[in-house]
């Protein structure tokens, strides 16, 4: 099946083991990951001709690059082969995936599919995650492996990436998620790599602040030592802590206290200390935008708290810019940004491009910032330069002008590689899986901490040539921390792929032994058993969905008025997260939906989810809250569940939905959902449609006037006898069944 490829040792070597067990593959960017799957994608297809085959990629640029490399080497009719990205409409992708045997899609739209019933894993004998370290958290990786390892006939896995992180948690934690058996992994010293891998020369060049820029550096660090010291003071930082305290240390310090007033404690010193906290890291942004990006980008944040201020209730945005050393900060940088005064990196970035074009006319080059403000400086500066022709590469979101379609990033890839332009100026977005067959040299406008996007960065250049790698670290500044710490991280992600590859199989057994614990419930019941609950499409994308499939519940994504969840005929389910909840109670809205929800249920329940202090979240008497829910459990009779997150959330609906449907034999459906099969459904749903009325009050109305025309024929006074149907309603009963048809 595969064409026009030739495959290299080590690729057979690694193909070889994903062939017999689900396998992460580690291998440096521009070595061939995808290869590696085209290969294993012949092999399933000869074992399993009536399968599919699925890769999975985190952007549209990405999955359009697969199918580029299948095209040319995998001898298959196009026509078999289909790309799904949310540019595709669901109907669509339902009927590509009937013909289709080769899939390339994104995880988001592929996971609402599954979720929705569009699309069935079994047939899948072969499904790839590309980018694999992505794998972990809520990100939809995690959840469609757990799905396709549960209902494929032959499942087989191969996740890629060039680094998985340097951290041995998250590495066990993506194997765990993917189901990984093995672990290959290949650097560019490995014996059978070693062959294919071009020289690449990394340079880190230092430069010297200016004495302008360290006169205001000054200023901020006396403002935030200042901040930290007023900490110390109220017992929340040691003092001897004072001096090393960092972004991580005091992000953690902001977390403890949330957590201290998430449990009931709003004493003064916590609630000042978290606006201090606050007021500590936006200082850290300020020293880090003046000491690797420059006075524009720390002019620009400035003036955005100082505009901001005129206007926010924010305390932390407010007393900052009160601070006397702030404000020094601020006049000082206003002066050097009127004299537009630069970064050095600027000035080396510009003598590196000339050095390259001179060295090389037809040169490739692309630089790295961490911040879209600094790119367009960067392409502005560059593009004074005489046979220098800049382009700026960067994500989605619209900030001003920058954001770039998808449509955009792909023309600007391919214009890049047929040389219409010679310089991309990238920020994060051009990290991950550009298909550029050359650059030549490659430059960090600051070092990166993470290990992961050092690699991705390095790999653009040295895969057909001989690279360069140009690094910039301004002197005595962060920029000399985050060069150690990516450093070290790398070092450290080898160690710890040698011992994870050494230990996957007792990690996969322990894991094994935990799923079968928490899969206790689903187990409990019989796969046999017909359970649905309807659930209202903007749920689509939360946990508990998720949660209910994985305990074997048919979802039914429909837009529903009044519930969140349809359980059955009777049981409608009204799902608010801790904060919604205390909010949707004080403003009212959660009354107003109450009463839909008990007009349109007979037995309608509040699910209340999360771990926050529901006392804590606003700043009223908690006697008023308690009051609102009494109101809830004894006027409305709607009793409230609580739940500690998705999981437990799902297992509440799954056993009440099982209970109504399998237990009490009572049907699930929406109104007008299905045709009613017999005279009492058609009498219950001609009344049923009656304003306010729906199936919960229809047999009750009946019941008590016998038949259709006795309830259509009531007088108000008597419509009104029946629970819930108070004069607004009963009048528009009558108004609808009085009043004449106008065409």
């Amino acid at each position: 099946m595969i064409k026009d490829f030739k495959p290299r040792l080590y690729q057979q070597t690694i193909f070889a083991t994903a062939a017999e067990k689900n396998t992460l593959v580690v291998l440096p960017t521009g070595m061939g990951k995808t290869n590696i799957f085209l290969m294993l994608a012949a092999q399933r297809l000869r074992l399993y001709p009536d399968s599919k085959i699925m890769l999975l990629g985190p952007t549209r640029p990405l999955i359009n690059q697969y199918y580029e490399v299948f095209k040319r080497h995998f001898e298959i009719d196009v026509e078999k082969m289909a790309v799904f990205t949310g540019q595709v409409k669901p109907e669509k992708r339902e009927e590509l995936w009937k013909k289709a045997r080769i899939i390339f899609s994104t995880p988001q739209g592929l996971e609402n599919d599954i979720i929705s019933g569009k699309i069935d894993l079994k047939e899948v004998s072969l499904l790839g995650f590309d980018e694999a370290h992505k794998a972990i958290g809520d990100y939809a990786y995690v959840w469609i492996a757990g799905q396709y390892n549960k209902s494929s006939r032959f499942p087989r896995i191969i996740a890629l990436t060039a680094s998985p992180g340097s951290d041995r948690e998250k590495i066990t934690e993506i194997c765990k998620n993917l189901f990984i058996e093995a672990v290959e992994v290949r650097t560019e010293e490995d014996a059978d790599v070693k062959p294919y891998v071009q020289q690449v020369d990394i340079k880190w060049e230092e430069v010297e602040l200016p004495p302008e820029f360290l006169e205001i550096r000054k200023y901020i660090l006396d403002c935030f030592t200042s901040k930290l010291k007023e900490l110390s003071k109220n017992g929340l930082v040691e003092e001897s802590r004072i001096k090393y305290m960092n972004r991580r240390e005091i992000l953690g310090l902001q977390a403890s206290l949330q957590a201290r007033i998430a449990q009931g404690e709003r004493d003064f010193e916590i609630m000042r200390g978290l606006s201090l906290a606050a007021e500590a890291m936006k200082i850290q942004h300020a020293l880090e935008m003046l000491e690797s990006q420059g006075i524009g980008a720390l002019w620009k944040y400035l003036s955005q708290l100082f505009e901001q201020s005129k206007t926010t209730k924010i305390k932390a945005t407010i007393n900052l810019v009160r601070d006397l050393n702030f404000r020094s900060a601020y006049i000082k940088t206003e002066r050097l940004h009127e004299k537009n005064i630069e970064h050095p990196k600027i000035a080396r970035v510009r003598e590196i491009a000339r050095y390259e074009l001179e060295k090389n006319s037809s040169m490739k080059m692309m630089v790295f910032t961490q911040y879209r403000d600094s790119a367009l400086t960067v392409v502005e500066e560059l593009g004074k330069i005489a046979g220098i022709k800049p382009r700026i590469f960067v994500g989605q979101f619209k900030k001003i002008d920058t954001g770039m379609s998808q449509k955009e990033q792909k023309e600007a890839v391919e214009k890049f590689a047929n040389g219409e332009f010679n310089v991309l100026v990238a920020t994060q977005i051009g990290e991950e899986g550009l298909d550029i067959p050359s650059v030549d040299a490659v430059v960090f406008y600051e070092p990166t901490p993470s290990a992961i996007r050092h690699i991705q960065r390095k790999g653009r250049t040295g895969r057909l040539e001989k690279g360069e790698v140009i690094i910039l670290v301004a002197k005595g500044t962060r920029d000399e921390a985050y060069r150690w710490s990516s450093h070290h991280k790398q070092k450290r992600m080898f160690r710890v792929l040698a011992e994870v590859k050494k230990d996957i199989g007792f990690i996969m057994k322990e894991d094994q032994e935990n799923k079968k614990k928490e899969g206790e419930l689903t187990k409990y019941f019989s796969k046999n058993e017909k359970v649905i609950v309807f659930a209202d499409y903007r749920e689509k994308d939360s946990g508990v969905i998720k949660e209910l499939i994985e305990q074997g519940v048919n979802i039914r994504l429909e837009m529903l008025e009044s519930a969140d969840y349809i359980l059955s005929e009777d049981v409608g389910v009204e799902l608010k997260r801790v904060p919604d909840f205390v909010n949707s109670l004080i403003d009212g809205r959660l009354l107003g939906q109450l009463k839909s929800l008990k007009g349109n249920f007979q037995k309608p329940i509040v699910v209340v989810e999360g771990t926050e202090d529901i006392y804590s979240i606003r700043n009223v008497h908690p006697n008023a809250i308690r009051g609102l829910m009494s109101t809830i459990a004894v006027s409305y009779s709607i009793p409230i569940l609580f739940s500690r997150n998705p999981k437990e959330t799902a297992s509440f609906l799954s056993i009440i939905a099982r209970h109504e449907q399998l237990d009490e034999k009572k049907e699930v459906f929406l109104h007008g959902s299905r045709k009613p099969t017999s005279l009492k459904e058609l009498q219950e749903y001609i009344v049923s449609a009656l304003p306010g009325v729906g199936a919960s009050l229809a047999r009750p109305l009946l019941e008590k006037f016998g038949s259709v025309k006795g309830v259509l024929e009531a007088p108000e006074d008597k419509l009104r006898e029946i629970e819930m149907i108070g004069e607004k309603k009963a009048k528009k009963i009558r108004d609808t069944v009085d009043k004449g048809y106008e065409k």
